[in-house]
């Protein structure tokens, strides 16, 4: 997956069957989707690939507990049939993940026994473990840091536990692989239309060099995350809210606030949610929150309110209480739920699941959702594209389709932490036999290799320090100090590898720290 032979794409091309807006889980599902069937396809993204919401997940792929208590029996036995799906698919992202739940109550053990007794069984065939009812010693024994004071027992349940941008990154190699033209920093700017206020295109610049294309196409699709509503703007006469964000944050702290394989899951928090504590590259991350907010950002940030709820909770379930210092870097996501008909309705009560909006000019709109569902959403945006008689009809065969790098990974593999290239391996070991400079840790403290960073210039399409650091290698996710202190290093390999000059390093670094110091809390930025 190269930028220069995407571009020339693009520019020798004179009409697109699809052309999809955005591109994160649902968008590049979308073009994978389409360009598997047949379809000459192009997907545009404003920035990065992943840069918004689906790099800031929980790192899960799940059906949702919480939806099973909400009744939504339909939304979770969809999720676990695709989570079992994207198991098989990219074995070497996603992996089986044990969750304990500890019960401070009597009846805690035999309710939650009972709830997931249901979800194992809508997991089907594509069940990832049975969930059993565990003794107070072996729920301290499976979680060595839970707080013994008041525990009676536990429960036992498995689902699924991802990065979220380095399937992004795979799902995006495998639609060009498919035949699809992919490019990031190309913003849509206007959408094109005939006589008939019909969609018939849209007009695109190139975030680098300013340069503007005109890309006709049968059909569009806007698949923009929290900024659907502003494509919309481009779209509607009248203005109307599509999408009402919600904000999620989540700290990462290190290993030893919870030692062993096994995730901690609190299904009801002191405000009635669920939060996570869940293994992830050798850290612990810790969420979510669920905000409504009114004004949505490429780089948002955790409120105070919001840290201070994830800290309270860890500190109430962990013996080892974390405090503000161990935090090791925070990051909020944003999430695009389908905005509910009523004003006013809590985050808890908007529903997940996605939604298809097709506009009276023939725009397409994906709206919810969630990553554990990307394939079906995508599925399902191309059949309804179908059924607007603009695309030929053509079957679905994704379910079974291999993810680039897909190999089944074992505890052992992932041991190296390489693991998450799966096939591409070899390829990334040669580098480093063919220049042994590349051998040469990006941070002292962590194992990423600069011949890593040479891959995602070279194979992954990152433009940026911020490309590489926050969604290839995920320094910026993991520890947001180390990351800044290895932005330099970055950016003149960048430099060298695009042939950039001294000015674009110094500004790079400069916008590197910025989004940066997001990442940390207030106090220690």
């Amino acid at each position: 997956m190269n930028h220069s032979e995407q571009l020339f794409r693009l520019q020798n091309t004179e009409k697109w069957d699809v052309i999809i807006i955005g591109g994160g889980a649902s968008g590049l599902g979308t073009a994978l989707d389409a360009a598997s069937r047949g379809y000459k396809t192009i997907l545009v993204e404003a920035v990065d690939f992943a840069k918004g919401t689906s790099s800031r997940s929980t790192k899960l792929v799940h059906g949702g507990v919480r939806y099973l208590e909400q009744g939504d029996i339909h939304l979770v036995r969809e999720a676990l049939k695709e989570r079992g799906l994207m198991a098989k698919n990219a074995g070497h992202l996603v992996k089986n993940q044990s969750f304990v739940i500890p019960n401070y109550n009597w009846w805690g053990g035999s309710f939650y026994t009972i709830g997931l007794k249901v979800y194992d069984i809508l997991a089907g065939s594509l069940s990832l473990g049975r969930s059993e009812y565990i003794s107070k010693k072996k729920t301290i024994e499976m979680l060595p840091n839970v707080e013994e004071n008041g525990l009676k027992s536990g429960v036992i349940y498995h689902d699924g536990q991802f990065d979220d941008s380095r399937l992004a990154i795979n799902i995006a190699q495998t639609a060009v692989e498919k035949g699809a033209c992919l490019l990031n920093y190309m913003k849509v700017v206007h959408l094109l239309k005939d006589d008939k206020n019909q969609i018939i295109g849209v007009e695109v610049q190139d975030h680098e060099t300013g340069n503007k294309y005109i890309l006709k196409g049968s059909v569009v699709i806007n698949a923009t995350g929290v900024f659907t509503n502003a494509i919309m703007k481009l779209n509607d006469r009248v203005y109307k809210k599509y999408i009402v964000p919600s904000q999620g944050i989540h700290l990462v702290f290190d290993k030893s606030f919870l030692p062993g394989d096994h995730a901690l899951m609190i299904p009801k928090t002191s405000d009635g949610r669920v939060l996570f504590a869940v293994p992830w590259h050798n850290r612990i991350v810790v969420g979510t929150t669920d905000t409504l907010i009114k004004k949505h950002s490429l780089e948002p940030v955790a409120l105070e309110s919001e840290v201070e709820f994830v800290m309270e909770n860890a500190q109430r379930f962990l013996a080892k209480k974390p405090a503000r210092a161990d935090v090791l870097s925070v990051f909020a996501g944003l999430r695009p739920l389908a905005a509910p008909k009523e004003e006013g309705k809590s985050t808890k009560e908007v529903s997940r699941s996605h939604k298809i909006i097709v506009s009276e000019t023939g725009l397409i709109t994906i709206t919810g959702g969630k990553w554990t569902t990307y394939r079906k959403i995508a599925e399902d945006i191309i059949n309804k594209a179908i059924k607007t008689g603009k695309l030929v009809n053509k079957p679905c065969i994704t379910e079974h389709l291999a993810i680039h790098g897909n190999k089944a990974t074992t505890n052992l593999d992932r041991e190296n932490h390489l693991y998450i290239y799966g096939s591409d391996i070899p390829e990334i070991l040669k580098l480093q036999q063919t220049n042994p400079e590349l051998k040469e840790k990006v941070h002292p403290d962590h194992e990423f290799t600069m011949a890593e960073v040479v891959w995602a210039i070279r194979h992954e399409m990152a433009r940026t320090v911020d490309d590489i650091l926050a969604r290839r290698v995920r320094l910026l996710f993991l520890d947001a100090r180390a990351a800044i202190q290895s932005s330099e290093k970055v950016a003149r390999l960048l430099a060298k590898e695009l042939g950039h000059n001294e000015t674009w390093v110094h500004k790079e670094i400069l916008n590197f720290r910025k989004i940066a110091k997001g990442f940390l809390l207030p106090e220690f930025q």
